[in-house]
Parts: structure tokens; C-alpha cells; sequence
């Protein structure tokens, strides 16, 4: 008898045991995820709140209010910033991928004279702030007339981005050169060993590189309000947002609801797309 009612409190002992020890293996993760994840449920829990209780000492709603969702809508064209954004973010990730991987494989890949210096360039552009060429930037653009658009933020990513060409020309290094020599000598030129061999074992890489460019567009605020702040058609959510204070004197409930709404798609994004992000970046500091 004793034995049967020692044997459930042994087995009780042992998943304690192991949650314990589960826990202590994983204390620092369990840390960092508890400090990240705070400000963004206060954000939430601010954004439910009345306007003369957000910003007080209480931490949680007396009284929870979802329709602050609903008045975003109702006071901004919040829609309308989030067409922006959208246009903006996808269109100069797709430009900045389609011309980026092609110098990044050509750093990576083609051996020609001044590769290196070249390379070292790239870096050297990527250590640049961009507020050195902002005055002779925004000269040019109002020169021809597209201040107060969006063309100042979306023709630049023809060009390419040079983190994007450091991060894929490091993940292309990690692709074998066999298959390379194996599609030239069946006859394939650089473009079509690119499109038909690379890309596809390139695909993590490329998605890494394409949530960065994205999440830096979704979330820039310097360039909206260098070449739009003239047009308010043509603000992206980060501008909306600032002057989202301006406007509505400061009713923080509407302004964390507005931010929180502005964090979803990332979040969304980030969500489906984390394992080739993950991978994308593990696999980069391979070989250098």
C-alpha cells in the first residue's frame, strides 16, 4: 500500500523536477522574452484604456474600451497611410531584391579585377549616414519636380541597398561552386545560372534580405518627412502617426491604438516568415 502511494508523488517529484530544470535552461530566454514582450502588452493594455486614465500610475483598464480601435478610423485616414506604406515597403523591397542579388552574386561569384575594392566600397556605402547626401538628395529630386511623392523613396531601390548586397553576397558565398561549373558547362550563361540555379537554392537568403528592406521601409520615419511632410497624401504610417499627437492633443489611448494597429502586419509578417529569416541569417556567417 505504501509502495502505490509513493509512486504518484515520485512521478509528481519528477515533472517538477524537470520543469525546474527546463526553466533554468532556458532562464535567460524566458528573461529576454519577458522584457520584450512588456512594453508591447502595456501598449495594448494602454491602448484599451479612457483618455484620462492612459498615462496614470494604473497599469491595467478600469473599464476596457475597443472602440478606440474604431475612433482611429473615424478621426485619420489611417487607410490611406497604410496604402502608402504598403506601396512603399513592397514596391522598393521587390526593386531592391531585383537589383541587389545580381551585384551580390557577381561579388560573390565572378572573379574579375578590383572584386574586393568593390566590395569594399559596398561596405564603405554602408557605414554611410544618410544624412551626408540628404541636402544634395532632396535638390535633386525637387529639381524635377517629385518632392511631395513617394518617387524619392521608391526609385532609389533600382539601385540597389547595400546591406542587402553585403547580407546576400555573404549567404551566396555558402553555395557550392560546382553546381556553378555544372551549368556552365551544360551550356548556361550567367544570367540563366543565376535565375535557375541560384536563386532557388537562394531563397533564405533573399527572404532574410527582404524582410529588412521591408521592415526598415514599413517603419521609416526620415525619408517620409524629408520628401512627403509637403503632401499629406502621400504619408506613410510613421508620419501619420507623429503627427497623429499634433492633431488630436495628445489622446494617447487613440495614439498607442493607432501604433498598435501600424505593428500588426509586421508582426503577422514575421510570424509566417520567421523560420527563412532564421535561417536566411544563421546560414550567412558560414564562410566569409
Amino acid at each position: 500500500m505504501t509502495l502505490a502511494l509513493d509512486r504518484p508523488v515520485t512521478a509528481t517529484v519528477e515533472r517538477r523536477r524537470i520543469r525546474l530544470a527546463w526553466i533554468a535552461r532556458h532562464s535567460i530566454a524566458i528573461a529576454l522574452a519577458i522584457m520584450f514582450v512588456t512594453p508591447v502588452a502595456y501598449l495594448v493594455l494602454l491602448s484599451l484604456m479612457t483618455s484620462d486614465q492612459a498615462l496614470t500610475s494604473d497599469y491595467w483598464p478600469n473599464t476596457w474600451h475597443p472602440e478606440n480601435y474604431l475612433k482611429v478610423f473615424e478621426t485619420t485616414p489611417l487607410p490611406h497611410y497604410l496604402l502608402n506604406t504598403v506601396l512603399y515597403a513592397g514596391t522598393a523591397t521587390v526593386l531592391t531584391l531585383a537589383s541587389s542579388v545580381p551585384a551580390a552574386y557577381a561579388l560573390a561569384k565572378l572573379k574579375f579585377r578590383g572584386r574586393n575594392a568593390l566590395f569594399l566600397v559596398v561596405i564603405c556605402v554602408m557605414m554611410l549616414p544618410p544624412q551626408v547626401v540628404t541636402v544634395p538628395l532632396y535638390l535633386m529630386w525637387a529639381r524635377y519636380g517629385l518632392t511631395g511623392s513617394l518617387a524619392p523613396l521608391i526609385i532609389p531601390a533600382l539601385f540597389g541597398d547595400a546591406f542587402c548586397i553585403f547580407l546576400l553576397r555573404q549567404f551566396l558565398l555558402t553555395i557550392p561552386g560546382e553546381y556553378l561549373d555544372a551549368a556552365r558547362v551544360d551550356g548556361c550563361g550567367e544570367w540563366r545560372t543565376l535565375l535557375r540555379v541560384v536563386l532557388p537554392m537562394a531563397r533564405p537568403g533573399i527572404a532574410a534580405a527582404g524582410l529588412f528592406q521591408f521592415f526598415y521601409c514599413w517603419n521609416d520615419y526620415y525619408g517620409p518627412l524629408l520628401y512627403t511632410s509637403e503632401n499629406e497624401n502621400s504619408w506613410t504610417l510613421s508620419l501619420g502617426l507623429a503627427s497623429f499627437r499634433t492633431v488630436h492633443h495628445v489622446d494617447w489611448n487613440l495614439v498607442t491604438a493607432a501604433t498598435v494597429l501600424a505593428m500588426a502586419p509586421l508582426i503577422v509578417i514575421f510570424f509566417f516568415a520567421q523560420r527563412a529569416f532564421v535561417q536566411g541569417i544563421t546560414l550567412t556567417g558560414f564562410k566569409g
